[in-house]
């Protein structure tokens, strides 16, 4: 699906090269509050800027704090991004992910969702490459962390996190993969959401979930949210972790399925936690907020499907929107959760 945004006006649709002195589309976003707290997080005034167009489908944005700048992927188009205020929007690294010979077996060849470690380093759902993998902005060198699952190749891994221990989190759905459940390259018999420890261990902590996707960590570091985006059960859960990163519990965070429709385009994808445990969660017609007890606060509408947010700028009030084939922020009342250090 492509993104038709209310927004006006085409903001660099130049790929190559830098655009800074371009000004920024405006419009005021469209609110629709479900609860007061919910102007707790967006101001009723808040404004939606376009960054950036003429993607394929943006996803996985990573702010960068060593430069300010953001990080984001185009999957098809097998491509990272880099935008900043100053220098605008730039080809990062291409390929992003698959870099072998032609093939069909791939419907995504590139990286898909980014994540940035406290040191600077970058991990990446490498979908294209079926990996999970980690890159150093400054060198552009990719390492891989891990290819299998019981001696089984990864789907097309989609999204990852990180705790401040080091144990890594992702989701592996089929959507890289050409024919996605009935692909003859799938190898696992089910889409699973693991766990990478820093001994290289892989261990699956859930494989009931139809289309694991999106995932994120609480503040506190100890519960796991993960979205499913099936129309059928639109939903993002909750799992409670022990120190291991072991799940003790899981439970259904909250539904979105009654959202579902052609009036509301997307499904529960991205998510980016704010420090006081609030979600912003994309989702069917936008970005949809969460209290931290899951209580639906009210939506960010943008008019078409959002594939992934983060928090950046230095204070962590811009909420980045990873929309379809546009770049997007808004300003937020409240801050993204700040990386802890190891």
């Amino acid at each position: 699906m492509r993104f038709f945004s209310p927004l006006s006006g085409l903001i660099c649709a130049t790929l190559i090269g830098g655009c800074a002195s371009t000004p920024v589309a405006q419009s005021r976003a469209a609110l629709s509050a479900e609860d007061p707290r919910f102007h707790d997080v967006v101001a009723p005034d808040a404004r939606i800027e376009r960054l950036a167009e003429g993607f394929t489908w943006a996803e996985g944005p990573a702010w960068i704090d060593d430069g300010s700048y953001l990080l984001f992927t185009d999957v098809p188009e097998n491509r990272i991004h880099r935008w900043s205020d100053t220098d605008g929007i730039s080809v990062f690294l291409e390929p992003s992910g698959y870099d072998g010979p032609p093939t069909e077996v791939l419907r995504e060849a590139g990286a898909n969702g980014l994540f940035v470690e406290p040191s600077g380093s970058v991990l990446m759902a490498d979908s294209g490459s079926r990996t999970l993998a980690r890159l150093d902005p400054r060198t552009k060198r990719k390492t891989v962390l891990a290819r299998a699952f019981d001696g089984r190749r990864f789907n097309s891994p989609n999204d990852v996190v990180a705790r401040s221990d080091g144990a890594i989190f992702f989701t592996d759905p089929p959507y890289g993969l050409e024919g996605l459940d009935e692909s003859p390259v799938k190898e696992l018999p089910f889409n699973g959401v693991y766990r990478l420890d820093p001994d290289g261990s892989v261990h699956l902590l859930d494989d009931g979930l139809t289309r694991p996707n999106g995932i994120a960590l609480s503040p506190d570091e100890r519960t796991l949210y993960v979205a499913n985006s099936d129309p059928a059960r639109a939903i993002w859960m909750a799992y409670a972790l022990d120190a291991a990163g072991a799940v003790t519990s899981r439970r259904v965070f909250a539904d979105a399925t009654d959202l579902v429709g052609d009036d509301a385009p997307g499904l529960p994808d991205g998510m980016a936690i704010a420090a006081d445990g609030t979600v912003l969660a994309t989702g069917p017609g936008g970005v949809l907020v969460f209290a931290a007890d899951g209580t639906r606060l009210g939506r960010i509408a943008t008019g078409g499907p959002v594939a992934n947010v983060t928090f950046g700028d230095a204070d962590r009030h811009t909420l980045y929107l990873a929309s379809d084939s546009t770049l997007a922020r808004v300003p937020l009342k409240i801050a993204g959760a700040a990386a802890v250090p190891r």
